[in-house]
Protein backbone atom coordinates (compact mmCIF):
# COMPACT_ATOMS: atom_id res chain seq x y z
CA UNK A 1 0.00 0.00 0.00
CA UNK A 2 1.30 3.49 -0.79
CA UNK A 3 2.42 5.91 1.89
CA UNK A 4 0.34 9.07 2.35
CA UNK A 5 1.57 12.20 0.58
CA UNK A 6 2.93 14.84 2.96
CA UNK A 7 1.86 18.47 2.74
CA UNK A 8 3.93 20.70 0.49
CA UNK A 9 6.17 22.96 2.58
CA UNK A 10 5.65 26.72 2.35
CA UNK A 11 8.64 28.81 1.30
CA UNK A 12 9.50 32.01 3.13
CA UNK A 13 12.01 34.82 2.76
CA UNK A 14 15.01 34.40 0.48
CA UNK A 15 13.93 30.91 -0.65
CA UNK A 16 10.49 32.18 -1.70
CA UNK A 17 11.97 35.09 -3.68
CA UNK A 18 14.49 32.81 -5.41
CA UNK A 19 11.77 30.30 -6.32
CA UNK A 20 9.53 33.04 -7.71
CA UNK A 21 12.37 34.37 -9.90
CA UNK A 22 13.12 30.89 -11.20
CA UNK A 23 9.45 30.44 -12.14
CA UNK A 24 9.34 33.81 -13.92
CA UNK A 25 12.49 33.10 -15.94
CA UNK A 26 12.82 29.39 -16.75
CA UNK A 27 16.05 28.33 -18.40
CA UNK A 28 16.07 27.89 -22.16
CA UNK A 29 16.20 24.37 -23.59
CA UNK A 30 17.75 23.86 -26.99
CA UNK A 31 15.73 22.17 -29.71
CA UNK A 32 18.30 19.34 -29.73
CA UNK A 33 17.79 18.76 -25.99
CA UNK A 34 14.00 18.96 -26.38
CA UNK A 35 14.07 16.36 -29.16
CA UNK A 36 16.24 14.05 -27.02
CA UNK A 37 13.81 14.37 -24.10
CA UNK A 38 10.85 13.58 -26.36
CA UNK A 39 12.60 10.47 -27.68
CA UNK A 40 13.39 9.36 -24.11
CA UNK A 41 9.76 9.94 -23.10
CA UNK A 42 8.48 7.90 -26.04
CA UNK A 43 10.91 5.09 -25.21
CA UNK A 44 9.84 4.88 -21.58
CA UNK A 45 6.19 5.09 -22.59
CA UNK A 46 6.70 2.17 -24.98
CA UNK A 47 8.19 -0.11 -22.31
CA UNK A 48 5.73 0.80 -19.54
CA UNK A 49 2.99 -1.64 -18.73
CA UNK A 50 0.25 -0.63 -16.30
CA UNK A 51 -2.63 -2.76 -15.19
CA UNK A 52 -5.41 -0.30 -14.37
CA UNK A 53 -7.90 -2.99 -13.36
CA UNK A 54 -6.58 -3.42 -9.80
Amino acid sequence: MARPIKETPILYGKDARRFEELMKHPRKVSSKELERRKKDYEYFKSISKFDCNE
